[in-house]
């Protein structure tokens, strides 16, 4: 009588919810509609098995073969391509935020990938049923947005795997009391202490010293791509990473990664969206009488609040006179602990005024062009002017 009149109530009966638990071998389809579930497994990639899938569970639960059809996936190594699949196919598709999918809390608990599509089907009926906190979602960026960060985090994998091939050579020499300097010059240093390095260790130098050569040719060439990719002109992205370039402090490596990995096709409607977007949001934890703040959440992209944070240290050296730096000095010059704890409110101020800057052509109050600079195409405001 109680389950009769809840469907009774079921205002989305006629729409087909789905829950997707992605797998390299196979995926997990929970489905649910009318107050009825089923899940079923088709093989990893078969997006004709799916939608046949979507169509079966139609006819099981009495929609119509017309009915919408709203999925779900946790957003990993599968990225967005079945995301824009399934929009192809009429479906309204979620890319859902991993962070925000609820676990048990016990301390063993159960897990295997039917039960993981069954509970994110139970969240998704409650996100589509209005309550909008029940999952987070991801912002999708378009396949050339998408293409276009590849260079910059290439680049970033390769810096650290030539960090790895330096370090490794560096290791092996300090094994017999020689100190090593990274560059072109390795073969040279090992064939100077000849018979003094075992000949194996020799040999193994060298072997590093080629993958080390190999990677810092290609960053090279890859560097030189991204020069030649900022003298273009006409791409609105290029015209974004100039105007950022004009100020002092950000280079051209901070201003393309702003542009590539956010400002180029992120879309906020306030500030408060945007501070939650890079996780430099605070997270308190009030509950009776026990109240303090557990820091910046750190739920958004990282890139961009890893070079946030080094930005706004620069911003303190090359914008020495800008309200800014002046009330970060004021206010959290007086230890090394409060300075780490102020740069990130730094940051976070700092990161809604480059918002602004590129946004509405707000320029920050006190701010420094490079020598010969002029900010074009920006409009010649303030953020004092703007506020007021």
């Amino acid at each position: 009588m109680c389950h009769t009149t809840l469907q009774g109530k079921d205002t989305d009966s006629e729409v087909l919810l789905a829950a997707l638990e992605l797998s390299a071998k196979d995926w997990k389809v929970a489905m649910g509609a009318r107050g009825r579930t089923r899940q079923v497994t088709v093989p990893a990639g078969d997006l004709l098995a799916l939608f046949q899938a979507f169509d079966t569970a139609k006819a099981r639960f009495g929609l119509d073969p017309s009915a919408a059809v709203v999925s779900c996936y946790e957003a990993g190594r599968d990225g967005f391509w079945i995301h824009r699949e399934l929009e192809k196919g009429g479906v309204t598709n979620l890319v859902v935020d991993a962070a925000s999918i609820e676990v048990d809390r016990r301390q063993r608990r159960a897990k295997t990938d039917r039960l993981d599509a069954g509970r994110l089907l139970a969240q998704l009926q409650r996100f589509h049923g209005g309550e909008r906190k029940a999952l987070h979602t991801v912002a999708v960026p378009s396949v050339a947005d998408e293409d276009a960060r590849r260079p910059l985090r290439e680049l970033e994998r390769l810096r650290k795997e030539r960090t790895a091939h330096g370090n490794r050579m560096r290791s092996l020499f300090t094994l017999h009391g020689y100190r090593l300097k990274v560059g072109v010059h390795v073969p040279e240093q090992v064939s100077e202490l000849g018979e003094r390095l075992p000949a194996h260790l020799r040999t193994e130098v060298l072997r590093e010293y080629e993958r080390w050569q190999m990677v810092n040719t290609q960053m090279k060439a890859l560097e030189a791509e991204l020069r030649a990719e900022l003298a273009q002109a006409g791409e609105p992205a290029i015209l974004l990473i100039r105007q950022l370039m004009k100020l002092c402090g950000i280079g051209d490596a901070s201003a393309r990664l702003f542009v590539r990995e956010f400002f180029a096709w992120r879309r906020f409607d306030n500030r408060r969206q945007l501070a939650a977007a890079v996780g430099l949001t605070g997270t308190p934890y009030a509950s009776g009488t026990m109240e303090r703040e557990q820091g910046i959440s750190k739920a958004g992209n990282r890139r961009i609040r890893a070079i946030l944070i080094e930005i706004a240290w620069g911003w303190l050296r090359f914008q020495p006179d800008s309200p800014l730096s002046l009330w970060f000095q004021e206010r959290f010059a007086g230890s090394p602990r409060l300075r780490r704890i102020g740069i990130v409110a730094v940051a976070r101020r700092l990161l809604i005024d480059l918002w602004r800057y590129l946004k509405d052509g707000v320029i920050p109050a006190g701010v420094k062009f490079k020598a010969g600079v002029l900010p074009d195409g920006v409009q010649v405001k303030t953020a004092v002017a703007a506020a007021a």
